[in-house]
């Protein structure tokens, strides 16, 4: 990796990658063991490369586990198991910004509801000119 020999820190990303998910042809996680050798392939090679760390998503845990054994960096799961180093959730799944719940997220909040009714209330005050409030607004300076 150009940006590891540079000095610059490189965390890698094998397994499914949503980013590319139309040069990839769609979302692809990595269940099929056939595709396995190839995943642990890629993680060696980022891990020679340079990256300090490597982000694996939407594997089957057996395959996250041979992965972790494989390299001498630190993995790091996204929809990989309990069987890698660390784990990582995207913030708006976590907290339910979403309607759509990916398999391996696990919500720790319904932020979807919470936002609709403050945006409904916000929309029904200003329609009815409840806000903004004298509270509200700036009063001129004296003088």
């Amino acid at each position: 990796m150009y940006l590891a020999r540079r000095g610059i820190p490189v965390m890698a990303h094998i397994g499914l990658m949503p980013q590319a998910m139309n040069t990839a042809g769609g979302f692809r996680a990595a269940r099929d063991e056939a595709l396995w050798d190839a995943v642990i392939a890629d993680a060696k090679a980022v891990e020679a490369a340079g990256a300090f760390s490597v982000v694996i998503e939407g594997v089957a845990e057996p395959l996250a586990a041979r992965i972790t054994e494989a390299v001498s960096i630190p993995t790091i799961g996204i929809g990989a198991s309990a069987k890698c180093d660390g784990q990582i959730l995207v913030f708006e799944d976590m907290v339910g910004l979403f309607p759509r719940v990916p398999t391996f997220v696990k919500r720790y909040g319904a932020m979807e509801a919470m936002m609709d009714d403050a945006v409904s209330r916000y929309a029904a005050e200003v329609r009815s000119r409840a806000f903004p409030g004298e509270e509200h607004t700036y009063k001129p300076k004296a003088g």
